[in-house]
């Protein structure tokens, strides 16, 4: 028989977290580092280390914050059972005395979720929680451990006096015993009885049944006078309450249990709880085709917002603030300016700055403008703009919904500015989607119903609150997706189905939104998982791979590209001054109106209107009247109305008759009446103006006050350069320096990609191969994990007597960067003052010097 069964030929259990892990295969150590990526950086070098790591505190929190309601759930009922604890008395304190069918059903998945993420090991007989998880979860007057309940009577007990124990235990009905250890057994054991305990519980006065029932589901401690009442006393000589401290008792662990029908938990929620459509009868349910058309809508809108933004910052945005971002004024100004609500603008702000269409400057009086990327953004059909807008929002950690509120010390949160990534808002827009994709085409979502999904997924630890982050985050995905277009009245559209990377819905028949995942396949755990269990680990995060998310964000653009309308090339002049534009107009025409009219109103159909103003700008960025005219016949489906071309020429023939150069300033006219006309007039006395000549007047404004002043007065002059020509004003575009988006903060490591995690099981085996292999060595073994040492005269002797033998040896080696590990090496040869060997550990042939091994030991012959 060997030492690794039991004597009926089962496997025996393992004694230490270590050899558990060791007797794991290899996709079991790989499902257990991608679930706990903080585990594999560094690679620890054999299993003896990971499991050590595995234990930490830092570690064990980490893996608790991403376990399921019930998942938790469980690990605090064998926090609190016996250690160790037995599968059955772990299905007792979930399912209590009468049973559960639907926590019978799902135990099983959750203990293989606890098994592999390490938090438990060994058998269903044992189980064994790690300790550092116990210590987290177990009660304590400092930490009330979740399900309620209080210490042991063992625990209480512990700093009592022999003679008041051997008190509780004559009270009680029970005989005396020799020690206070006996006597606690044996309160333990009356409190375990079912029918011993509710015969005790029978002669309690009701007043005593009360205080039971307040303590029983937890705080489990209550505060008593230095004389208690009659009914305090009888729980009090019982051990029903046991003293903690002066004035302070606690309800015993294993009465609570007693009164509960020895359950853990109040309640227990071993299934998810639904996503629920929208309305008492899914009155938001609509076609696939309506959500589709709704979000396209949307994201049009988006586009358009977007680009709005960053004309309105083309020549220089809002200053930075000295601590950085946007203030509050300049993001007021910046919502009137695209119409939204302060928050709304935020979002897109936010938006433009994760996409890389954004940036400050960098120059002394930092200034926020569009980058270079824009104008390559801009050039790019409209569905793929869509696509690397969306993108970008999903995988971004900086969160708009943040701003205006606090930070930790208590200073404002600006938009643009520091304080705003939160590592996990990837992560909840991404389940968010998921859930939504979950539901038939065409559904939309009751928002509470999502957040309770969420809460269950990923509970809070200690008080409950309605307001954590991420249910806010979750409800500003919502928020954020019918802005962008993803959804459309609440519902997943197809493009945005394409961009999550998610399948098309299945056929009734499944529970929305629970893959179905196979049973527990460690070989360690026997019962098979529930079908429909929901899927162990953290939400991945999205295609790790660039390649994979570019083709989502392709997938998702042509889907849009359909649904989008075609930009036109035409508008519709009336005779008010104004023009209609039925549609989205191609860059260049709009580009030409922009400058040319003042857009008046939004929506289905832009209008613009023009002025005198308007034309004047356009002659300023260097068209003449004829161009206007050509331009306008050539793109409007309607006659140029006269109102129109008599504006056209009317500002043209006063255009430039007047001149404007730098002396501090000048003006020139042929028409000296015109200029004694300027002179008359008290409106210019601001521009303190004499006369040179019959047809030049100084000012002492500089040329641009002094171009304001004269357009004020209805005139419309030109500047002109030293050398007399007219200068030509176009909107002068800033741009930053090349920029590149900001990079999400990640929510600690990034999990591990399948190359790592095979190269990293791969050494964590060797090196625990070098670590246990069984050595001969000369006088005092070294201890575990140290490194073995010899002479150099030794070690060279026995690499050179290996060569000839063609054993293999335990070596320990330190390498150029200082870092030190134990291999198993078969020499080859020795020469030059190095050893070339084939490497057990690696499982290829290496060269070493010889001054780098610390020592060698020959292996044992077994």
């Amino acid at each position: 028989m060997s030492s690794d069964e039991k004597p009926d030929g089962r496997p025996a259990a393992p004694r230490s977290l270590a050899e558990a892990l060791r007797a794991r295969d290899d996709a079991s150590l790989a499902a257990l580092l991608r679930a706990r990526p903080d585990l594999v950086t560094p690679v620890p070098t054999d299993l003896t280390q990971l499991a050590t790591r595995a234990g930490t505190r830092a570690s064990v929190v980490r893996a608790l914050e991403r376990l399921d309601r019930f998942a938790l759930q469980t690990a605090e009922a064998l926090a609190v059972a016996g250690d160790p604890a037995s599968y059955d008395e772990l299905l007792g304190l979930m399912a209590g005395d009468d049973g559960d069918a639907a926590v019978a059903a799902a135990l099983p998945h959750a203990v293989g979720t606890l098994r592999e993420q390490a938090l438990v090991w060994g058998g269903d007989d044992p189980l064994r929680l790690v300790r550092t998880a116990r210590e987290l979860l177990s009660p304590s007057p400092q930490h009330p451990s979740p399900t309620g309940l209080g210490p042991t009577v063992q625990e209480a007990t512990a700093g009592m006096s022999p003679g008041r124990i051997q008190e509780l235990v004559a009270a009680a009905g029970l005989p005396s015993t020799h020690d206070a250890v006996s006597a606690a057994a044996a309160l333990t054991a009356l409190f375990t009885d079912r029918e011993r305990m509710a015969k005790l519980l029978g002669q309690a006065p009701p007043e005593a049944r009360e205080v039971l029932s307040r303590l029983v589901w937890g705080p489990p401690y209550g505060q008593v006078t230095a004389d208690p009442a009659a009914h305090l006393r009888w729980l009090l000589d019982r051990g029903l309450l046991l003293p903690t401290a002066p004035g302070t008792v606690v309800l015993p662990r294993e009465v609570a249990l007693h009164l509960r029908g020895g359950r853990a938990h109040r309640e227990t929620e071993p299934v998810p709880p639904p996503v629920e459509p929208a309305g008492p009868t899914g009155t938001r349910q609509g076609s696939p085709q309506v959500v589709d058309a709704t979000a396209a809508g949307q994201a049009y809108t988006a586009l358009a917002t977007v680009e709005e933004l960053l004309k309105d910052w083309d020549e220089g945005g809002p200053a930075v603030l000295r601590a950085g971002g946007l203030s509050v004024r300049d993001l007021k100004r910046t919502a009137v300016a695209l119409d939204v609500s302060e928050p709304v603008a935020a979002f897109w702000v936010e938006l433009a700055y994760a996409a890389g269409l954004l940036a400050s400057d960098g120059e002394a009086d930092e200034r926020y403008a569009a980058t270079p990327a824009h104008d390559e953004w801009r050039e790019r059909p409209a569905a793929d703009r869509w696509a690397e807008l969306a993108g970008a929002w999903l995988a971004a950690t900086r969160t708009a919904g943040l701003v205006g509120g606090r930070d930790a010390k208590d200073r404002t949160l600006a938009a643009l500015g520091p304080g705003l990534d939160r590592s996990v808002a990837p992560e909840v827009r991404r389940r968010v989607l998921a859930l939504l994709a979950a539901l038939p085409a065409g559904t939309s979502p009751d928002p509470d119903s999502v957040l309770a999904r969420l809460r269950w997924e990923r509970p809070l630890r200690g008080p409950q609150q309605e307001d954590d982050l991420r249910s806010r985050l979750a409800r500003w995905t919502l928020q954020e997706a019918e802005l962008l277009g993803v959804t459309g009245r609440g519902a997943l559209s197809s493009h945005g189905r394409a961009l999550l990377g998610a399948p098309e819905p299945q056929a009734a028949g499944g529970t929305p939104g629970i893959p179905d995942t196979p049973g527990d396949k460690l070989p360690v755990h026997h019962r098979a998982a529930p079908a429909g269990a929901p899927a162990a680990g953290p939400v991945p995060p999205g295609p790790a791979d660039p390649q994979a998310r570019a083709a989502a964000r392709a997938a998702a653009a042509r889907l849009l590209a359909p649904l989008l309308p075609e930009p036109l090339d035409h508008v519709l002049l009336q005779a008010d001054l104004t023009a209609v534009a039925p549609g989205p107009l191609q860059r260049p025409l709009a580009d030409v109106l922009d400058v040319l009219a003042d857009v008046e109103s939004k929506g289905g159909a832009t209008v613009y209107r023009f002025t005198p103003a308007s034309v004047r700008r356009a002659l300023d960025a260097g068209r003449s009247a004829s161009d206007l005219h050509a331009f306008l016949a050539a793109h409007s489906r309607t006659p140029v109305p006269q109102p129109l071309a008599y504006l056209i020429d009317d500002v043209a023939r006063r255009h430039g008759h007047l001149r404007v150069g730098a002396a501090s300033a000048y003006v020139r006219c042929d028409d000296d009446a015109v200029l004694n006309e300027i002179l008359a007039d008290k409106r210019s006395a601001a521009l303190r103006l004499r006369r040179l000549a019959p047809t030049v007047l100084a000012a002492q404004a500089d040329p641009a006050a002094l171009l304001e002043g004269l357009r004020a007065l209805g005139y419309a002059p030109a500047a002109e350069s030293a050398e007399g020509d007219v200068v030509i004003t176009r909107a002068d575009a800033r741009r930053t320096p090349p920029r590149t988006p900001p990079e999400p903060v990640p929510e600690g490591p990034p999990v591990p990609d399948a190359t790592l995690l095979t190269a990293a099981v791969r050494a964590i085996r060797a090196g625990d191969l070098a670590s246990t292999a069984p050595r001969k060595t000369p006088g005092t073994p070294p201890a575990p994990g140290e490194l073995p040492r010899t002479s150099p005269a030794e070690t060279l002797a026995t690499v050179q007597a290996a060569v000839l033998t063609g054993e293999a040896l335990w070596i320990g080696y330190v390498n150029a960067d200082g870092a030190a590990s134990q291999r198993v090496i078969a020499p080859v040869r020795v020469e030059g003052g190095f050893v070339t060997a084939y490497d057990h550990t690696a499982d290829e042939v290496r060269t070493y010097p010889l001054h780098r091994i610390t020592g060698v030991a020959e292996l044992a012959d077994d």
